[in-house]
């Protein structure tokens, strides 16, 4: 009985109830004052009684047949709608059986095989509308499906059809109601394909190669280098503006992007075609934009994509699409192409910054090393140069900084200066000027809630820029083609104002920082890297004091060995291995480890695997011929050309393993010359 019938009979009841209450009270009365009425009163009030009920039942029994009518009525007209409605509705079972179905189902589905593609549709929906249940949300499901060369919007609600038999349980079904999305799809994929992507090209290092030019050749040169990318831009139908000398943006429709992609932006290529004898090699950076809801908010990503395209080192592509970055080129060494004009404007520029600061922090990044450690000293001693205090932030250090912190502890100057993250945290405000060495990246500072506790962030770092860059430096010296950060603060040492003296200590910190990263000046060295140990090498150092902090045990010694025995060589020169003890000291033995097997005749680039608690560290060396940077890029990591690293969380080293295998295999298949 609905709730409705229920209210109506409510009333009757209550209103008759009312008028033999008052029924009753009279014939009381009556009966008070003359008793002769006390039997006829009960005889008549019995007759009140039941035809009151009689009347109630009778009234009860048409109210009832007519709302059977009523919903017999609305039921058929329901049936009626469900079978012949213009859309596809079928009932089907946890399988894809379809037990129930409209004529609209029929007519469309009727020659199509299409229990898997339910059953599939269903196993996904079926955990969704569990967790809406959970979340007492409504349990309706939308999914997008492909049936033959249409494309439907399936909407599927979960129901329970009651068994009439007790022993049997409830039948688990799914009423599935079908919307042909095809056309809007296609106008949506139009839509898409014909919005503007917005890209621009730059010349890299543009003023050191007209430079190295003679004016007829350098014209030439130029010339043959913009016919080229305005030929590349009419393939894609697409249109150039040249803004800058060094400079041109272009604009084309989306659906070619799948198509440059697909053919490795071949102008990288071709540009290098264009290549003199004696001329520093020419090479293209390429910047696209595909996301953004307007031309302005796509031009504004571009730029942005190119600030990080520089800031890896050029000649290479990046397309943002799905607020994502790829990357694409990028295989070749850098060759250096900086100048001293911007360490010298560096320099200033952070003369003045620490003048204007209350106070100042120095920052390196996680687990830091020798590098982060002496760029601080560096920095450390061009603000106590100018008079002011500041704090290095220490909180994480490996075996690797073991002794080196140990010499640190030993100095009376420093006993005050190094502070943990509890530490920095008080200490830091809006006008705190915090100066980040060694990294860019947020993630991989030592302490990220002292990043965002300031407005005032500087940034000197050597490695390949990422997409989690610090966005918010208000002074970013950033050059890749350095060989570490120890080498771009001895620059800007030398151009400080007050000619900041470093004590010897600090001296030998830097020297050892650019020797780790060059790996005893071997890797990623050039002239300016030569330059700064050369004024590093004023100050005293004592060579063998720094090989000390770098020396390894006999038994670590002997577990680096055992990595360097049980290595795999794959592609004929790539050796992987696996360092299988888990330990806090497992990305430093795996370090070392990637080190000794370039050491080995015929390989040419080196990963070893090993994991610190719930997290797998990759570290990679190459001798240049195979960037495994790029690889470990694809697994999460960076760095750079020759040393590169990776942390993957939760998974297990033979997982890790199978993982970078596949992206070494990747890197091949898009390198593929």
């Amino acid at each position: 009985m609905s709730n409705n019938t229920k209210k109506t009979l409510e009333t009757i009841f209550t209103k008759a109830r009312i008028y033999l209450a008052v029924i009753a009270i009279v014939l009381i009365l009556l009966c008070i004052q003359n008793p002769i009425f006390i039997i006829p009163s009960v005889i008549l009030y019995i007759l009140l009684l039941v035809y009151t009920y009689w009347t109630d039942n009778k009234n009860k029994n048409e109210l009832d047949k007519h709302i059977q009518e009523l919903t017999f009525s609305v039921d058929s007209i329901a049936k009626k709608a469900m079978v012949n409605m213009p859309y596809p509705l079928a009932m089907t079972e946890e399988d894809g059986n379809v037990i129930w179905k409209n004529v609209s189902f029929v007519s469309e589905f009727g020659n199509i095989e299409i229990k898997s593609i339910l059953e599939e549709v269903i196993k996904e929906a079926k955990i969704e509308i569990e967790k809406k249940k959970t979340e007492k949300k409504n349990a309706t499901i939308t999914k997008q499906v492909k049936i033959g060369k249409k494309d439907y919007k399936i909407m599927i609600y979960k129901t329970d059809i009651k068994s009439k038999n007790r022993k049997k349980k409830n039948l688990k079904t799914y009423a599935m109601f079908f919307l042909d999305n095809t056309e809007f799809l296609q106008i949506s994929q139009k839509l898409k394909d014909t919005s503007a992507c917005i890209g621009i090209i730059m010349i890299d290092s543009y003023e050191e190669l007209i430079q190295s030019m003679g004016q007829e050749e350098r014209t030439q040169v130029v010339t043959e280098i913009e016919t080229k990318i305005y030929e590349w831009v009419a393939k894609i139908k697409g249109i150039a503006l040249k803004t800058e000398r060094d400079r041109i943006v272009f604009a084309f429709e989306q659906k070619y992007l799948d198509e440059i992609i697909e053919n490795k932006f071949e102008i990288l290529k071709e540009t290098k075609n264009t290549e003199k004898e004696g001329v520093i090699p020419t090479t293209l950076s390429i910047a696209i934009s595909a996301d953004g809801s307007s031309i302005s908010e796509r031009f504004k990503d571009t730029i942005e994509a190119m600030d990080l395209v520089l800031g890896r080192g050029g000649d290479q592509a990046v397309v943002r699409r799905k607020g994502k970055y790829e990357f694409y080129g990028g295989k070749k060494q850098e060759v250096e192409k900086r100048t001293k004009v911007k360490a010298r404007t560096v320099a200033t520029a952070l003369e003045e910054l620490i003048e204007e600061a209350p106070n100042i922090l120095i920052m390196g990044h996680a687990n830091g090393d020798i590098d982060s450690m002496g760029s601080s000293l560096g920095v450390y001693r061009i603000v106590r140069s100018l008079g002011k205090e500041a704090k290095i932030v220490n909180n994480t250090y490996g075996m690797t900084l073991k002794d080196f912190i140990e010499a640190v502890e030993q100095e009376e100057e420093y006993k005050d200066v190094i502070i943990d993250k509890n530490q920095a945290i008080n200490m830091v405000n809006q006008d705190t000027l915090l100066i980040v060495v060694d990294t860019h990246k947020k993630t991989y500072v030592e302490v990220p809630e002292v990043l965002q506790k300031t407005n005032k962030i500087v940034v000197i770092d050597h490695h390949r820029r990422g997409p989690d860059y610090i966005d918010n430096a208000i002074l970013m010296f950033h050059e890749v083609y350095a060989s570490s950060a120890a080498e771009l603060v001895s620059e800007l040492l030398q151009y400080t104002k007050n000619n900041a003296q470093l004590t010897t200590f600090e001296a030998e910190a830097l020297y050892a920082g650019i020797m780790v990263d060059t790996k005893n000046f071997t890797f990623k060295t050039g002239v300016r890297t030569f330059e700064a140990a050369a004024y590093l090498r004023k100050n005293d150092i004592d060579i063998i004091k720094i090989k000390k902090w770098f020396q390894s045990d006999l038994e670590s010694y002997n577990v680096i060995a055992d990595v360097v025995k049980n290595t795999e060589i794959i592609r004929g020169n790539i050796g992987i291995a696996e360092y299988t003890e888990e330990d806090e000291n497992a990305s430093l033995i795996c370090a070392k480890s990637a080190d000794e097997l370039l050491m080995i005749s015929d390989i040419t680039a080196s990963f070893v695997i090993g994991k610190v608690k719930d997290t797998v560290c990759i570290s990679g060396r190459s001798i240049g011929d195979i960037n495994v940077q790029l690889i470990l890029e694809k697994l999460g990591g960076g760095g750079h050309h020759t040393v590169a690293g990776a942390q993957i969380q939760d998974v297990t080293i033979e997982e890790a393993k199978e993982q970078l295998i596949e992206k070494i295999e990747e890197y091949f298949a898009e390198n593929l010359e």
